[in-house]
């Protein structure tokens, strides 16, 4: 991504910056993080507010409450940050934002991992996938290689190069036809796991579409249909029937974490299924623009926070 496309000025001029945040998060004006108070007055410090409710009394700007707190980094570093990770389809690496930003690394990292937390959505409030007469496509793959290998049998495995799903990170997506995808990295794709995130997360009166894996016919039992191709006999698409959907999402998924992030620990596997799973939820096709990806993630930031304590970069990653 080129430096000439961040001609706005809240990429280089921190009021601008400050400005289009405020207007994102406060479209009727500020709202005390504290208590949600309306009346407030500035202070002497350019974008601080002090809450006039009393009781709080509290000082805030637009960062509190949001992925941003405590953060050093300026809100035209945020701007463009925020930016990158929503007009970039495939991703964008921590690498590519510390050559953008000309800052040191560790900063860049700071920021992209702030930026993948605040596209996270939460799993518990979300409502099921589908409904009735709706299609939705469950399907699991596998991704990245072993980080830490305990046995002998583990160590014969990786010198003999295995293909497979042999010990490599199991990751299962639901995905609404033209809708929205919901993806879970989970230790192990067996019968047990997997039915329940389909059972938990699909409205049982959609039509759930598989391939041929074991893992689905019993919980499949729960839905108005549950519907398969056999890939394994070269039918990937019967009638309206098949995981196509899933296959695509799994393509742009596995195209990015190779082609533009390289390598990725398993401990943060699913903050990477997180984001990529908010890009496609806000797809073109389903009327997003690049901007409006990018403030509906800036809004997704708030009521979130992401604090690394680590001996050697704590000075750095306190969120």
């Amino acid at each position: 991504m080129g430096t000439n496309i961040f001609k706005d000025k809240r990429f280089s001029d921190e009021a601008a910056a400050r400005a289009w945040f405020e207007g994102i998060r406060w479209p009727n004006g500020p709202v005390c993080p504290h208590c949600g108070g309306t009346e407030h007055f500035l202070t002497k410090i350019e974008g601080r507010y002090r809450c006039k409710v009393k009781g709080c009394r509290k000082d805030f700007t637009v960062m509190v409450g949001t992925v941003m707190e405590r953060s050093h980094a300026k809100l035209t570093q945020w701007a463009v940050a925020f930016t990158m990770g929503c007009a970039s389809k495939k991703g964008f690496s921590a690498h590519q934002l510390h050559r953008q930003l000309g800052c040191q690394y560790k900063t860049a990292w700071f920021l992209h991992h702030r930026v993948m937390e605040a596209m996270r959505e939460g799993n518990l409030d979300l409502p099921p996938m589908g409904g009735s007469g709706q299609i939705v496509e469950a399907d699991e793959t596998y991704y990245g290689k072993p980080e830490e290998v305990s046995t002998l049998r583990q160590r014969n495995f990786i010198t003999m190069k295995p293909r497979g799903p042999h010990n490599k990170r199991a990751i299962v997506s639901l995905v609404e036809r033209h809708g929205r995808v919901r993806s879970f990295h989970i230790p192990r794709a067996d019968k047990a796991t997997v039915a329940k995130i389909v059972a938990d997360n699909i409205h049982h009166e959609s039509r759930l579409h598989t391939d041929e894996s074991r893992l689905y016919p019993i919980v499949g039992e729960k839905f108005a249909a549950h519907e398969t191709v056999k890939h394994s006999a070269g039918e990937y698409v019967r009638g309206d029937v098949h995981t196509n959907s899933a296959e695509g999402y799994f393509s742009i998924f596995k195209r990015g974490m190779r082609g533009v992030y390289q390598h990725c620990s398993e401990k943060h596997l699913h903050r990477y299924l997180a984001e990529f799973d908010f890009r496609y939820n806000h797809r073109e096709a389903l009327g997003f623009s690049d901007e409006a990806r990018t403030v509906a993630a800036i809004r997704s930031a708030e009521g979130k926070r992401l604090t690394y304590h680590q001996p050697d970069k704590r000075s750095v990653l306190q969120g």
